[in-house]
């Protein structure tokens, strides 16, 4: 088996496309509870700035089988036992592991998509659900941050094309994975729920199915006030009236926690009107999730503990 997977790497090392190399990290670098991650230093693209990607495989990964693979955001914070920046890493490598050792899901892999830290928000905001705000209002605030010295260009239409266009078409031929839609699906917490709906919603036909984590529906930052505009949020739910993929073939969750001061107690008024765009849709409980976690936070720690559920429901029929 050690010599069979070690050819199966040598492979994927050779066979990079574009240039771009896979290494394959030691484990004194990643720190994992499971498996094995190879990285992609720098991945370059045609549509945003380079940044890292990581591949996280099972231990008995090989290429006799087909994976289903998940795209995960924010991908410096996905994996192993290091701490980052901004605090406990998901750990998903280790719920992953004790998921595929209790059969409870089918074979997948995971794909971190590292942010380039000062786009991030650019990169995660659904570009579209900004043309659905009053033009007076979207013209405040363009000048509102242009007077703050923040990055206003939405960039989340470049992010998806970088993804769709460029960072699938090398997963699917450097691992041994399943490339139809129905096996394809994008996840991510915070901002980056805001963009794993919006995937899913612009591009229905590659991913099937989607898991939205503590949604960040107010969108952006306080006003000059010190409120959350819930223009914002409303604009990003007329777009999704209109877009909505089709039940038929997707799957999509969302949940929140409702901690008193924290962040995710800002979502909790937002959900009947989530509850309402999908099941006007047609969806129901079996393709579509909104679930409030009591008393839970907005960050990795509180993420981790619900983060089983939100893999079963991607990865089972």
């Amino acid at each position: 088996m050690k010599k069979v997977f070690k050819c199966i790497f040598t492979l994927l090392l050779i066979n990079s496309i574009s240039g771009q190399e896979i290494i394959k990290l030691d484990q004194s670098d990643a720190e994992l509870y499971s498996g094995h991650l190879f990285r992609v230093y720098e991945f370059q693209s045609k549509h945003v700035k380079s940044r890292n990607v990581d591949i996280w495989v099972p231990q008995d990964y090989n290429n006799k089988k087909k994976y289903s693979v998940i795209f995960m955001h924010d991908g410096g914070s996905l994996f192993g036992k290091k701490s980052t920046g901004w605090g406990s890493k998901l750990k998903a490598d280790q719920v992953a592991a004790q998921l595929l050792d209790q059969n409870k899901v089918k074979d997948f892999i995971i794909v971190g998509i590292y942010n380039t830290a000062m786009t991030r928000w650019n990169e995660y905001f659904p570009a579209k659900s900004f043309n659905y705000l009053e033009k007076s209002f979207k013209d405040s605030l363009v000048k509102y941050y242009e007077n703050r010295n923040d990055i206003t260009s939405l960039i989340a239409d470049d992010y998806l094309k970088f993804i769709v266009y460029e960072l699938k078409p090398f997963i699917d031929k450097n691992f041994s994975v399943n490339v139809e839609a129905k096996e394809t699906y994008i996840s991510g917490s915070s901002m980056g729920g805001l963009i794993s709906m919006y995937a899913i919603f612009e591009y229905p036909e590659i991913f099937s199915r989607a898991a939205c984590i503590s949604t960040h529906w107010v969108g952006i930052g306080r006003n000059k006030n010190g409120e959350y505009d819930k223009r914002i949020p409303f604009s990003i739910f007329d777009y999704m009236k209109n877009n909505v993929p089709s039940p038929k073939n997707h799957r999509i969750w969302f949940d929140y926690g409702d901690a008193k001061g924290d962040l995710d107690s800002y979502y909790v008024d937002y959900a009947a009107y989530v509850d309402t765009i999908f099941i006007d849709s047609g969806y129901s409980n079996k393709n579509f999730r909104n679930i409030r976690f009591r008393g839970e936070k907005h960050n990795e720690v509180s993420w981790n503990k619900r983060l089983d559920q939100i893999f079963e429901f991607l990865l089972n029929p």
